[in-house]
């Protein structure tokens, strides 16, 4: 594991309906976090809202991508389509894990920023466990792993040379 960044983290929380009570105890946990700066909950902030969860996914993601934050979580009742919806934006790389290997490969192979759950997949304690494991790894530029991330990153400069050139034409 690489060590913790003097820097705590800049949070974004967000889900559905699904995700909304699973999304309140997380909230409760990074706020009382050392490795946490801030939390900034974009909702649902209710149950009664019904906003489709791509708008909640899509806005942590961008926040991330812009830097306004170092990474999000998402929730919704699988972790799939927040996944699906964050990844739409460039610069992200949104991963759904249920599991301590995959929480940990999501960061330290992949550079994931954003961790997807799934409110009806995991249950209370181990979401918590995740999350608070997500937190430590910190992605090490040096490692084996830096030159696929990048290659990654690539892909989205493609995909926006492609799309402006289509626009073009």
């Amino acid at each position: 594991m690489v060590p913790l960044s003097p820097q705590p983290l800049r949070i974004v929380l967000g889900g559905d309906d699904a995700g909304f009570a699973l999304k309140s105890i997380i909230n409760s946990n990074l706020i009382a976090s050392p490795h946490v700066a801030n939390v900034t909950d974009i909702g649902p902030l209710n149950t009664s809202d019904k906003t489709a969860y791509p708008h909640f996914a899509v806005a942590a993601a961008r926040l991330v991508a812009s830097g306004a934050a170092d990474r999000a979580i998402l929730i919704c009742g699988t972790g799939l389509g927040v996944a699906i919806a964050a990844n739409k934006v460039k610069g992200v790389r949104a991963v759904t894990a249920h599991d301590s290997y995959s929480v940990e490969r999501a960061v330290l192979s992949n550079d994931a920023q954003v961790l997807c759950l799934g409110a009806r997949v995991v249950g209370t304690e181990l979401a918590r466990r995740l999350v608070m494991e997500w937190l430590q790894y910190r992605f090490d530029e040096k490692s084996a792993s830096a030159e696929k991330v990048r290659a990654i990153g690539l892909y989205d400069e493609r995909l926006e040379d492609e799309e402006t050139t289509e626009t073009r034409l």
